[in-house]
């Protein structure tokens, strides 16, 4: 901020603001009738009816100019009441922010000041609240008032570029008004008062090559013609005044620096025209021969490039060494010093990435020349053909006869002798024998083409006098077939024949083999051998197909009379010169069926065929499965017959057990008891009719006592008596086992031990009976059968004299 130079202006700035906002407004406010204002006596009308009051004081905001720099207090403005008289009565005090500190007031004539220099950019405005007070009681006479100061803006503050300095970047060859970037300049004044805020821009250095929009702050390119390669940063001078660029506005200035980016416009150049490199001849194909490379004036990507050939490619070859951007020049092809000794390769450089904005500046691309100079080497001798020879030879060659001859040359021009060997690895065997001079192969053994019909040797040349010059080649030599196998028999043959063959029957044909392979092919001629030209059973025909067929001459074979002829058999080849042999053909005689089938070839036994037809081989497997049924269902009978006798076993072990009170005729007596009576256990005689009447003899004594002492009836009610309580007994076991929830609900057996009342019968103890004060009759026991007729005897009466004697 720029303070003034004389107290004058400031005075004139405080006395208009004392005259502009020490205003005091009156005003009116409704209220009801129980409202009373200080200084003011109600007056009553009633609940219902509204007075007029009148305000006290009231003011609007004070303004105050920031940055004064006088020795005395700012007058800021006057606070006043109406019930002010001018006695000195009231006492004004004020509050709030910065009172008593910042602005003071007169308490008598309510004048406030301010003590210090304000800034409009630190703090705007400042709220306070006034009071009038009786001096005397320090009441309140109005209720506090608030009020606003304002601290009125001057230009004070300079632009600021908050965010410089700043750094932007625009391609070169840009148009010119391509915008580069944007800078923004700030100021504290206050905007909405007057132009201390209001910035505009300029450029103060670099003005030639760019320039800025003044209200925008926008940079732009003032020049068309920007260069990379000549210049790739520009330091500017941005200046920032506010007040619009009026005469005494303050201004700010930042630094903008701008980097021009690169664009493919520069084309690849080699530094030389011609490049020069030196290679053995014998070096291997792949091997590089030399580098070069070509410059680009851009940067980055633009600058990426690959090579190419345009003359010279048939021996050498150009890579690009993506690292290095090198153009690495190698041997496609094997150079010959003797055939060419220098070469011209020219080498091109294009660029990977064209812009099309720039095609108009020209080519982008450039050409060198590589001279490659060839060295020359001492080289291994050389053959012809360089790929093998093949050489023919006749199997039947006499040995050291010539099979065929190997050449080879130095290359070099001194053309020194060459000598020449065989790789034994390669003729174990030694037979083939080399000239080291001159290169000729010689028979060493005799040849045999059916054991190999290929010789495949390899063949070594050295220089005479250097033996580490070598080289080798193969040689292939192939066996010539001469004649010299017969023909054969293809296989041992043998033939079959029914018994009644009838005449001029195909029964066989055969063919041969032979080892030897002629140029024309193989021609055999067939003939009966001379022992069998007298036979009369066979005949042979030459098919002209290289087989014949043997037919019968006659009907009516006997197998029992001979069962095998041999028929011998001559085959002669074409040559040269023909060779023959002589093989047999086995006919056997042989049993057959009506279908001319053979059934049997043995003279004194008729054996049935093996082979089995599919009917008989099912009839077969369905019997068999007949008898496996068969057995099976005997097995489960017996198993259940078994079954049924152990379980007849096991009831009657079950039902064996009963009670009874008769005693049976001893251990003698083993037919004394019908057991038919103990399995129908529950076939009580009340069950009966009482009119047919039981069988005594089938009851226990005590039930025969009752019936035999009285009448039918009687002796009925009383056996009806005693089983109903057992009958009794047994209905309430039923029922309680009915009733159990415990119990299945399926049929159970139950066992009950009940003994009832007394028996009547009394004990049967001997004991007893032998004594002569037994009441007891016995005499039933004769009538029982003849099953108790020993216990009967024991319990009869006896003769008195009979017992004495």
């Amino acid at each position: 901020m720029a303070p003034s130079s004389t107290s004058g202006v400031w005075t004139l700035l405080a006395a208009l603001t004392l005259l502009s906002c020490n205003i005091f407004i009156w005003c009116e406010a409704s209220r009801t009738s129980g409202t009373t204002t200080s200084g003011e006596r109600d007056q009553e009308q009633g609940p219902s009816s509204l007075e007029r009051v009148k305000r006290g004081w009231v003011w609007n905001q004070f303004f105050v100019v920031e940055e004064y720099t006088g020795t005395e207090p700012l007058y800021v403005g006057k606070i006043h009441t109406d019930s002010d008289d001018g006695e000195g009565n009231i006492k004004y005090t004020i509050s709030g922010e910065g009172a008593g500190s910042i602005f003071i007031i007169d308490e008598l004539t309510g004048d406030i000041h301010a003590t210090e220099r304000l800034d409009r950019e630190e703090k705007a405005f400042y709220t306070l609240r006034a009071q009038a007070r009786d001096r005397l009681s320090n009441d309140p006479l109005e209720p506090e008032s608030e009020f606003v100061i304002k601290v009125q803006d001057i230009n004070d503050s300079e632009p600021k570029f908050l965010e410089g300095p700043y750094i932007g970047s625009v391609a070169e060859l840009s148009p010119i008004g391509t915008s580069v970037m944007k800078v923004t300049a700030s100021d504290a004044d206050d905007p909405t008062y007057g132009s201390s805020a209001r910035v505009v821009y300029s450029v103060l250095d670099g003005e030639k090559f760019f320039t800025v929009d003044k209200n925008k702050g926008i940079i732009m390119t003032a020049v068309a013609d920007l260069d990379r390669e000549t210049q790739d940063r520009y330091e500017l001078v941005v200046k920032a005044t506010d007040m619009a660029g009026q005469m005494g506005g303050l201004s700010g200035s930042t630094t903008v620096t701008i980097v021009i980016t690169d664009v493919n416009d520069n084309p690849p150049r080699f530094p030389q025209k011609m490049y020069q490199f030196s290679v053995s001849e014998g070096a291997a194909v792949g091997t590089p021969v030399g580098r070069v490379i070509a410059t680009d004036a851009d940067m980055g990507e633009n600058t990426d490039m690959s090579y190419l050939i345009t003359d010279g490619g048939e021996l050498f070859k150009v890579t690009t060494d993506m690292e290095t951007q090198e153009a690495v020049v190698s041997i496609k092809k094997p150079l010959d010093f003797e055939n060419k000794r220098t070469h011209n390769v020219v080498v091109e450089a294009v660029n990977k990435h064209v812009d099309p904005r720039f095609v108009d500046l020209g080519s982008f691309r450039d050409q060198t020349i590589v001279l490659v100079s060839v060295s020359d080497t001492d080289e291994p001798p050389i053959f012809y053909p360089a790929d093998g020879t093949i050489m023919e030879v006749q199997e039947d060659a006499k040995v050291g006869a010539l099979v065929g001859i190997v050449t080879a040359r130095d290359p070099d021009v001194k053309n020194k002798p060459v000598r020449f060997s065989i790789d034994r690895t390669t003729d174990q065997e030694m037979i083939f024998h080399i000239d080291p001079d001159s290169g000729a192969i010689t028979l060493g053994k005799i040849l045999d083409r059916e054991t190999a019909g290929w010789h495949n040797i390899t063949v070594k040349a050295v220089e005479a006098d250097n033996h580490t010059m070598a080289s080798q080649t193969s040689v292939s030599i192939r066996i010539l077939d001469v004649n010299d196998n017969p023909p054969e028999l293809a296989t041992p043959y043998e033939a079959s024949i029914c018994e009644d063959a009838k005449p001029g029957q195909l029964i066989h044909t055969i063919s041969v083999v032979d080892r030897d392979e002629p140029q024309s092919g193989h021609r055999f001629y067939f003939n009966l051998a001379p022992e069998a030209s007298s036979n009369r059973y066979f005949s042979l025909l030459d098919l002209k197909d290289n087989t014949a067929g043997i037919r019968t001459q006659r009907s009516g074979f006997n197998r029992h009379e001979q069962n095998v002829y041999f028929l011998p058999i001559l085959v002669v080849d074409s040559g040269p010169p023909s060779l023959s042999s002589t093989g047999t053909l086995t006919i056997r005689v042989c049993g057959c069926d009506t279908d001319g089938a053979i059934q049997s070839c043995n003279a004194t036994a008729y054996v049935m065929s093996a082979a089995l037809s599919p009917g008989a081989l099912i009839a077969l497997l369905v019997c068999m499965l007949i008898l496996i049924v068969l057995v099976l269902l005997i097995l489960t009978l017996k198993r259940h017959r078994k079954g049924q006798r152990m379980t007849e076993d096991e009831e009657d072990m079950r039902d064996n057990v009963i009670k009874y009170n008769d005693e049976g005729g001893g251990e003698q007596d083993t037919q004394a008891y019908d057991m038919s009576a103990l399995r129908n256990l529950y076939d009580f005689p009340e069950a009966k009719s009482c009119d047919s009447g039981p069988d005594i003899r089938s009851l226990p004594q005590w039930i025969q006592a009752k019936r035999v002492g009285g009448s039918g009836a009687e002796a009925a009610a009383a056996a009806a008596t005693d089983f109903s309580l057992f009958k009794g007994y047994i209905r309430k076991k039923v029922e309680q086992a009915d009733a159990d929830l415990s119990v299945p609900p399926y049929d159970s057996f139950q066992t009950y031990a009940f003994e009832g009342t007394s028996s009547p019968a009394l004990s049967l103890s001997s004991i007893h009976t032998l004594s002569t004060t037994s009441e007891q009759d016995f005499s039933y026991l004769s009538e029982w059968g003849p099953r108790f007729r020993q216990l009967a005897g024991y319990y009869a009466p006896g003769n008195p004299e009979e017992e004495r004697s």
